[in-house]
């Protein structure tokens, strides 16, 4: 079993719909592969997305480190 570690760039790409992004991280949960994400990327699109006013400030933090993907 192979996993996968998202940097931020690539989750920055899923988050905006990056289809080719989504098809990898949907073949790789179809197969049994884990897809996780680094504290400090979580971080950074944390940030990201607080400065660009697109987070919900209401929302909880994750209480897991890792996900799928769908």
């Amino acid at each position: 079993m192979s996993v996968f570690s998202l940097d931020t760039n690539i989750v920055s790409f899923y988050l905006k719909g990056n289809q080719v992004i989504k098809d990898k991280l949907a073949e790789a949960d179809t197969t049994g592969q884990k897809v996780v994400i680094s504290p400090f990327a979580w971080y950074e699109v944390q940030r990201g997305l607080l400065a660009s006013n697109k987070y919900a400030k209401d929302t909880p933090s994750p209480k897991c480190t890792t996900a799928s993907f769908p």
